[in-house]
């Protein structure tokens, strides 16, 4: 396991050992002591969620407030995305600051996204299974979001804006500023 750290404190790239032969492929997708031991956190996962998409489908930018914040390893069972983490922690020195990777099934990557950031990424194949692990269990009253083509944080998401698919509710998202008046409140 190589653990690769990004712009913003504690969200890592994570590529592991994959071991291929004749018959296929195997590689140890966590291990929560090489894990803790690499990255000096400690993390306990409690849930785990999948997601299938066709290309264009855009999930996020999408967080948990206050005790439900959630801390994600995510990863691509199948196809590929554009995975993106917005640190949204105000007391940082990257607030407002996003990191992006390709996760794919063929780089086998991984991403940890820590509490306190937001989530979101975009279908790049034309078709897609999303994985990730979460530390604390999804709570509906505490979720939230910022729009995914907010001019502040200006993500490149790769793909024109008419080739994007967007749920309803993503399409309501507040903007970045409009996340920053509410949390000073």
């Amino acid at each position: 396991m190589k653990v690769e750290q990004t712009i913003l404190k504690d969200c890592f790239i994570i590529t592991d050992t994959v071991f291929g032969d004749s018959r296929g492929h195997f590689f140890e997708s966590f291990h929560k002591q090489k894990f803790h031991q690499l990255t000096g956190l400690d993390v306990d996962f409690v849930q785990d969620n999948q997601s299938s998409s066709t290309k264009g489908v855009l999930r996020g930018l999408h967080f948990q407030n206050g005790e439900h914040a959630q801390a994600k390893l995510v990863r691509v069972l199948k196809g590929s995305v554009l995975d993106i983490a917005v640190d949204l922690r105000p007391d940082s020195i990257t607030y407002g600051q996003y990191v992006s990777i390709v996760l794919s099934e063929d780089n086998q990557k991984q991403f940890f996204i820590p509490r306190g950031f937001g989530h979101g990424f975009i279908v790049l194949s034309d078709e897609a299974t999303f994985f990730y692990k979460c530390d604390n269990f999804y709570h509906k009253p505490a979720e939230g979001g910022i729009i995914y083509n907010d001019v502040e944080l200006s993500i490149d998401w790769q793909l024109p804006s008419d080739q994007i698919l967007l749920s309803e509710k993503d399409l309501l998202l507040p903007t970045f500023n409009e996340f920053k008046k509410s949390i000073i409140k």
